[in-house]
């Protein structure tokens, strides 16, 4: 039977590797699939990668505002939400004597391609001002800008309040309002005849779009996550959680196979498109914002699974993924195809409703059917096959393992009993060939090659080995024993892996250490608050605040907007954390990360199927008192409030919801 072909993963293409344009000190704004790229000045002077892009295509490229016959001096640009940014310029026409600017100039630019243009007269006299905006576009695909492969603008045509441009696959038409005065095609150029007088504002309107209506049409999707709130001490701690959910949401694409369904798109902007095994991670750490966007994610890759008899039956695909400089690429589709029984696990306890669990349910079953079958003599799962058994991998294993024998129960179907047991024999045998002893305590291999030596290099993959998973009642068994699990809590709080910032993705005097490298060094947001959450929930409150503390001070220096990775650079007094110039921003697992380590610190532990709710907050309360509003558990609103004590209580809760132990 064929099975539907599932979103396009776009990106660059991978016959080569182009040096990607630097986008660290861009301000994006992000309505999936809508995207703008703008330098911290405001103008888009066609340039690299700036632009306003929809569905992968460049509509404008360039966008350069005079007045009176010179270009505004930019004094700020900042972010005014996931999808919009504005930029505050002033112009001096020499209509006052002195120095001090007598228009001021602020322009909102939205994802969907809208720009509103406000000039506002501070002379004291009446000022007449000729305003022009110059425009122009490729048309290019992104991919194509990002390799350094877009031609040149193309010549643009009058439209009836505006300009258009045309190629034989696609079109863009700015058009404005009012309509300008003049407008020259040859010169990309529409100019306005502007009288103000003294106090005197007023606004042009640019819209540009692939066609020639006159509204750019609405790219955002029905946004399932709740619309929560945090609030407390540190008042950073409410802007992260808030720019985090408002990211996410940002970041939702419809599935073009089933427009009803939504998921997470990776990251822009490089990666606008399905990243099945991110995807997926990011709507597990927003399961606290309720159970619609893992149920969305989870039918589109369900719908992607490979169907047959074959040794890939039940595999959900995916791209290769570079692992750094030490190990081959990683099948993404094996991280997915594991965390697909385990996703539908839990958001079994915060509450999926039955119908949507047993329509997933035979999916998941698929899903472990193809790690049993792909999980060699010695138990270990090799990625690629045949290839090094990576330990990140085997955790993810287990976790399917583990979480899917209670899937199994939970749900009256056979064949939990097999997948305790299979978990059971991985933890003994994960115990005997992938620690390493050593006089300072040991450590995890970060893979056996396929002859069986382990790879001794400290990674920040280990933190998998904490990320468990939830029962109900309580926690998952992990690979390590306690004090396994301990030791690699200490080697997390070392300054070797901790940066001051968050947890490095290899440790410092590891060969091949990179402080700006993906995989061996840089900080990555997702390792670090996975690190958080599963230390909190094992128990090492200390390590899990100082990894916290790190990373919202980061939070705090990218204006709450992570990117995906920033360099692992050591924190020393007065410093700041230095971004990756390649890194998504936002991205789909960096902008859930906020709202996974910050809900970490209640401890929420759901069984819906039960009916109750436990709380088992970090120790010591690392932020001071906080409250979480608007969390959904069961599709009910949930409210809990943490102490400067380190106390939970519920205050807000569906009333068949008891509090459990």
């Amino acid at each position: 039977m064929s099975h539907p072909a599932p979103p396009r993963l776009t990106g660059v293409p991978t016959a080569r590797r182009p040096e990607l344009p630097p986008v660290h000190g861009a301000v994006i704004c992000v309505a999936a699939p809508c995207l703008v790229i703008s330098p911290e000045h405001g103008q888009l002077t066609g340039q690299g990668i700036e632009g306003v892009y929809r569905s992968g295509r460049r509509l404008l490229s360039r966008c350069v505002l005079r007045v009176g016959g010179r270009d505004p001096v930019a004094v700020q640009g900042r972010s005014l939400g996931a999808d919009r940014a504005a930029f505050t310029a002033t112009v001096r026409t020499g209509a006052d004597p002195g120095p001090d600017p007598d228009i001021g100039v602020e322009r909102v630019r939205h994802a969907d391609g809208t720009e509103r243009i406000t000039l506002r007269s501070f002379a004291a006299r009446p000022v007449h001002l000729p305003v022009e905006v110059l425009l122009g576009t490729d048309l290019a695909e992104l991919a194509a800008v990002a390799a350094g492969l877009s031609g040149p603008e193309l010549p643009a045509g009058v439209h009836a309040a505006g300009l258009r441009w045309s190629t034989g696959d696609a079109q863009a038409v700015t058009a404005a309002e009012p309509p300008p005065d003049d407008a020259v095609a040859s010169a990309g150029m529409l100019r306005w005849q502007l009288a103000l007088e003294p106090g005197e504002a007023r606004v042009i309107e640019l819209r540009t779009t692939q066609d020639r209506v006159t509204r750019a049409p609405v790219g955002r999707v029905a946004n399932p996550l709740a619309d929560a709130r945090a609030e407390g001490d540190d008042p950073r701690a409410a802007a992260w959680f808030r720019t985090s959910v408002d990211d996410l949401g940002a970041l939702l694409q419809r599935d073009p196979v089933a427009p009803g369904d939504s998921f997470a798109v990776a990251g822009v902007p490089w990666r606008l498109g399905l990243a099945p095994a991110e995807s997926l991670w990011a709507a597990r750490m927003a399961l606290p914002l309720g159970t619609g966007l893992a149920a969305a994610t989870l039918r589109v890759l369900a719908r992607t699974q490979i169907q047959g008899t074959g040794p890939d039956a039940g595999k959900i695909p995916g791209p290769l993924r570079g692992a750094g400089p030490q190990l081959p690429p990683a099948c993404t589709g094996t991280e997915a195809t594991l965390a697909f029984p385990a996703v539908l696990a839990e958001a079994r306890l915060w509450g999926l409703p039955e119908e949507e669990l047993a329509r997933l349910l035979p999916v998941a079953e698929r899903c472990l059917a193809w790690l049993r079958g792909a999980q060699g003599p010695d138990g270990f799962l090799a990625d690629p096959v045949p290839g090094p058994r990576r330990c990140e991998t085997q955790a993810h294993a287990h976790r399917a393992a583990v979480l899917g024998a209670e899937l199994l129960d939970g749900c009256g179907r056979p064949g939990a009993g097999e997948w305790r047991e299979r978990a059971a024999a991985l933890r003994e045998s994960f115990r005997a060939a992938f620690w390493i002893d050593g006089p300072d305590g040991g450590r995890p291999a970060s893979a056996l090659h396929p002859d069986g030596r382990p790879l001794p290099r400290m990674t920040g993959a280990a933190v998998h080995l904490l990320d468990t998973g939830l029962l109900g009642g309580g926690i998952a068994p992990g690979l390590l024993d306690r004090t396994r699990a301990e030791q690699l809590a200490r080697l997390f709080g070392a300054p070797a892996m901790d940066c001051g910032w968050g947890l490095r993705s290899m440790a410092l005097k590891e060969p091949g250490h990179n402080p700006y490298g993906h995989r061996s060094g840089a900080v990555r947001a997702y390792e670090s608050a996975v690190a958080v959450s599963g230390l909190a929930r094992a128990g090492f409150g200390k390590e899990a605040a100082g990894l916290l503390r790190g990373l919202l001070d980061a939070a705090e220096a990218f204006g709450y907007r992570l990117p995906e990775m920033f360099a692992a650079e050591q924190r020393t007094a007065g410093s700041f954390p230095v971004p990756h110039p390649a890194a998504c921003r936002p991205a789909a697992v960096s902008a859930a990360a906020g709202i996974h380590v910050l809900t970490a610190l209640a401890g929420i532990r759901p069984d819906a199927p039960a009916g109750t709710v436990a709380l088992v907050p970090v120790p010591g309360a690392p932020l001071g008192e906080i409250r979480f509003s608007g969390l959904r558990i069961s599709g009910e609103p949930f409210a809990v409030r943490i102490s400067r004590l380190g106390l939970g209580m519920v205050e807000e809760a569906a009333d068949a919801l008891q509090l459990g132990g």
